[in-house]
């Protein structure tokens, strides 16, 4: 912006000269008889009254006196704490996985770099009981995406999305339950399955994402706000670093990826349905595909870049179905997200659920689904 002299030190000393009283005696005419700058002996006239009207003319008109105000040292300690933070907790998370690395080789240094070659993908995948796999070309972007519809075509819209590390596969039992009265639709995300994959980390950003998918990643805000949330979401800190992450997910054949849905503790099916072979091998043949893992990453590259988001209101009915055992979201987030929701809310947390819910319990998933679906008819 170009601003003169005098307008820029005005908003810099806090506004209008009117509005500063030290501004505004310096930024003021003298006064009629008087010279602005005056000599000792209060010599007004003669030769001292000429020095001191020559003074006040070669004083520029409206500068303050009083030196600048550190006005953008505020908020540079701000952002030089906020990314201190940032990356002290991301240098901890790393340092972690690095120990269990080297663990790893330690113990069993041919098995940590194994991997098996997978050339097919397993049958589940083109299972025709879940819909038939179609693509779409987004036009302000050029990006095309993978989507798996069932359903007939003119019903309503039932629109599936995904998160990490997951794939359009992880909607496999939803697709089955609603196609007979909806047009059911799971998506591939950008960078993952079968969606276009964009190189550029700048990609991800989010307001490239909302391009794609309005608003889908509002909620991320809600992290930061929340300290024990903040423990349980140390892998975004874990995914700013560059290409560790993805080194570490694969080796030992995926064996991270396999822990994710299958061990006690973050598992699918600690007290419901389990993962059989074949679906634990769908999303290991996926993401064991070269690059598969860099886009689903990058996604979480650029959070802190978005931070804070802009809280956008959701206007429709709305239901929420939370884990109460779910091993990455505190309970206290799902109360908070009402807050974002002008319209009819609903919350229902499953006592058993983990954070796989559509997964591990789907039975229960799909009559919750069902039933407010019909009540949201009824009050149409």
């Amino acid at each position: 912006m170009a601003f003169s002299i005098c307008a820029s030190e005005v908003a810099r000393a806090g506004g209008r000269a009117e509005d500063n009283p030290g501004l505004a005696r310096s930024a003021r005419s003298p006064r009629p008889g008087r010279a602005a700058c005056v000599g000792p002996g209060r010599r007004a006239r003669g030769e001292g009254g000429r020095r001191g009207r020559d003074a006040a003319a070669r004083l520029p008109q409206g500068r303050p006196m009083a030196p600048p105000r550190p006005a953008r040292l505020v908020p540079a300690l701000r952002a030089l704490l906020y990314w201190s933070l940032v990356y002290g907790y991301c240098g901890l998370c790393a340092s972690v996985h690095l120990l269990k690395l080297l663990w790893s080789i330690g113990k069993a240094p041919a098995q940590t770099f194994r991997r098996a070659a997978r050339a097919h993908p397993p049958a589940c995948l083109s299972d025709p009981s879940l819909g038939t796999h179609c693509y779409v070309r987004i036009k302000d972007s050029g990006l095309r995406f993978h989507y798996v519809a069932a359903g007939e075509r003119g019903r309503p819209l039932m629109l599936l999305l995904h998160g990490f590390p997951e794939f359009w596969y992880s909607w496999r039992h939803q697709l089955r339950e609603f196609k007979s009265e909806y047009r059911v639709v799971a998506l591939d995300l950008r960078g993952y399955g079968e969606s276009d994959a964009p190189t550029h980390q700048e990609s991800y950003k989010l307001d490239c994402l909302i391009a794609d998918i309005k608003d889908i990643l509002d909620s991320l805000d809600y992290i930061l706000r929340h300290p024990a949330q903040l423990l349980r979401s140390s892998f975004y800190y874990f995914f700013q670093i560059p290409w560790f992450p993805e080194f570490m997910f694969s080796i030992n054949d995926f064996k991270a990826l396999k822990h994710l849905f299958t061990s006690r503790s973050t598992g699918i099916g600690r007290r419901g349905r389990r993962l059989t072979a074949d679906d634990l091998e769908a999303y290991i043949y996926v993401f064991s595909q070269p690059g598969a893992l860099s886009g689903p990453i990058n996604h979480y590259r650029n959070i802190f870049n978005c931070l804070p988001l802009k809280h956008h209101m959701v206007t429709t009915p709305t239901l929420l179905l939370w884990g109460e055992e779910d091993a990455f979201m505190e309970a206290e987030m799902a109360e908070v997200t009402k807050v974002y929701v002008k319209n009819y809310f609903r919350l229902t947390v499953l006592s058993e659920g983990s954070h796989w819910l559509q997964q591990d319990q789907p039975d229960i998933v799909n009559r919750l689904i069902w039933a407010f679906l019909r009540e949201d008819r009824r009050r149409e």
